[in-house]
C-alpha cells in the first residue's frame, strides 16, 4: 500500500520540485503524492487563523489533506481546527527556517511531528547581505537612482561623500549562527576587523574570524553593523535611537534578519542627519512597505523587498531537506528537524 504525501507548492518552491525530492528521499517506498499551489508570492503571506506568515486557508488545507499522512509545504497552515479535521495526518513538513506557519502545541497534542528546514538559506541570505553592506558602504543606492534619472553624481568623489573600503574597517555583527558566521568569515577575507555579539555563540567558533565582545562595545567600534539575531523579547527592538547614536558618526546599518530588531524611524532620523551614512535592509517594520514610508526617501537606503533568502538554489535545497525527513518517517529513522519532539511521544 502506498502513502499518501501532499505536495503543498508555491511559485516558488514548486510542487514538482517537492514531488521529485520526495520521491527521491522516499527509494523504493511507493508513494501516492498529490500536488497543489498557493499564490505566494504573487498574494504575500500572512495570519491563517492563529499561525502566521502562512498562505492559503483553513478549509483549502482541510480538503486537501483528506486521505493524506504527511504533508510537505512551504507556507500552507497548519492550525488547530485543520489538525482538527485531518485525522490522517502523520506527519507535516514545513520548508521554512522555522515552522512559523505551524501551531506546534496543537500538532503536539495531535501527535503530528512537525520538522522545517533550518538553514536552508544561509547562503543565499549572506550573500544578499554583503550585497547591501557594500552597496550600502559605497553609495550605490542613490548613484545608481540618480545616473538612471540622468543625474551624473560626480560630486561622490568629495572627501565627504566618499564611501568607505571593508579592508581595514571594523564591521560588527550581531548574532553568529549560520548567516552570521558566513558574513564573517568573507569580510574577514576581505579585511576586515570583524566583531561579533551573540550570547549563544562558542568561543571555538570564532577562532581566527571574529572576537566577541559585548553589544555596546560593538556599536562604538564598528563603521558597520550588521543584524543577523533572531527575534526575542530580548532582541525586539535592540536598536533604536539610544544604540545608533552611540555608532561612530557617518557609520552603515544593514538588517536581512527580521524588521522587528530595529527603530525604524530611528534610523530614518540617523539618515537625515548624517549619523548614518548610509543603510541597507531587506527586512521592514510592515511588509509591503506603505506608500509615502519615510524609507522610501531616506538618503544612503539600499532597499530590497525582502528577497535576501530567494534563490533557486534555497528552493532546491530547502525541499531536499524537508524530503529527506519524510523518507526517515517512512522507514521509522529518527527525524533531525523536529520542531515538537514530544508529539513523537504524544502519537
Amino acid at each position: 500500500m502506498s502513502t499518501t504525501v501532499l505536495a503543498a507548492g508555491n511559485h516558488f518552491i514548486r510542487p514538482a520540485l517537492f514531488t521529485e525530492a520526495v520521491r527521491t528521499a522516499a527509494g523504493d517506498i511507493p508513494l501516492d503524492v498529490r500536488e497543489i499551489r498557493f499564490d505566494w508570492p504573487h498574494t504575500p503571506f500572512g495570519p491563517v487563523a492563529e499561525v502566521i506568515e502562512a498562505s492559503g486557508t483553513e478549509d483549502g488545507m482541510i480538503e486537501a489533506l483528506q486521505g493524506v499522512e504527511i504533508c510537505v509545504t512551504e507556507h500552507g497552515p497548519l492550525t488547530e481546527r485543520i489538525l482538527a479535521n485531518c485525522p490522517d495526518l502523520k506527519l507535516f513538513c514545513t520548508s521554512r527556517g522555522g515552522p512559523v506557519n505551524a501551531n506546534l502545541d496543537a500538532a503536539t497534542r495531535y501527535g503530528v511531528p512537525v520538522c522545517h528546514a533550518p538553514g536552508r538559506n544561509a547562503t543565499a541570505t549572506a550573500e544578499h547581505t554583503l550585497t547591501l553592506l557594500l552597496a550600502a558602504a559605497r553609495g550605490v543606492g542613490d548613484t545608481h537612482t540618480d545616473l538612471r534619472r540622468g543625474v551624473w553624481r560626480g560630486d561622490y568623489y568629495n572627501y565627504d561623500n566618499c564611501g568607505i573600503e571593508i579592508d581595514g574597517a571594523t564591521v560588527g555583527l550581531i548574532g553568529f549562527g549560520a548567516i552570521g558566521s558566513r558574513v564573517a568569515t568573507v569580510l574577514a577575507a576581505m579585511g576586515a576587523q570583524v566583531l561579533v555579539h551573540d550570547p549563544y555563540v562558542r568561543p571555538e567558533a570564532l577562532a581566527g574570524i571574529a572576537e566577541q565582545v559585548p553589544l555596546d562595545e560593538l556599536l562604538t567600534r564598528s563603521r558597520i553593523v550588521s543584524l543577523h539575531a533572531r527575534v526575542t523579547e530580548e532582541t525586539t527592538g535592540m536598536i533604536g535611537r539610544e544604540q545608533i547614536a552611540a555608532m561612530p558618526r557617518g557609520s552603515v546599518l544593514v538588517n536581512c534578519a527580521r524588521g522587528a530588531l530595529l527603530d525604524y524611524d530611528a534610523v530614518c532620523d540617523a539618515l537625515d542627519a548624517g549619523q548614518l551614512a548610509g543603510a541597507g535592509f531587506d527586512v521592514f517594520p510592515e511588509e509591503p512597505l506603505p506608500a509615502g514610508h519615510r524609507l522610501l526617501t531616506a538618503p544612503g537606503a539600499v532597499l530590497t523587498p525582502h528577497i535576501a533568502g530567494g534563490s533557486q538554489q534555497v528552493a532546491h535545497k530547502a525541499a531536499r531537506i524537508v524530503a529527506e525527513e519524510v523518507g526517515r518517517h517512512l522507514r521509522g529513522e529518527p527525524l533531525l528537524h523536529c520542531a515538537n519532539p514530544e508529539a513523537l511521544r504524544a502519537g
